[in-house]
């Protein structure tokens, strides 16, 4: 069984990796922009860590009209 310290060491490696990579920002930047395309109503979150994009959240919402009451 792993210790915890050990995973908190190699997920910090894991950032240190990705951020010496020169595809990864434009990479970030590409995943941003689909989560943008076609996007009327919503958010695009950006989530860093040590100055690296880590994820992106789309959050999209969907408005429905309004119904006449009447009926």
């Amino acid at each position: 069984m792993s210790r915890p310290e050990e995973g908190i060491d190699m997920a910090q490696d894991e950032v240190a990796d990705r951020s010496a990579s020169p595809e990864r920002p434009r990479d970030a930047l590409d995943r941003i922009n689909a989560a943008l395309r076609g996007l009327r109503y919503g958010t695009v979150t950006a989530v860093v860590q040590d100055g690296v994009v880590v994820q992106v959240e789309r959050t999209e919402k969907f408005r429905l009209e309004k119904r006449d009451r009447s009926r």
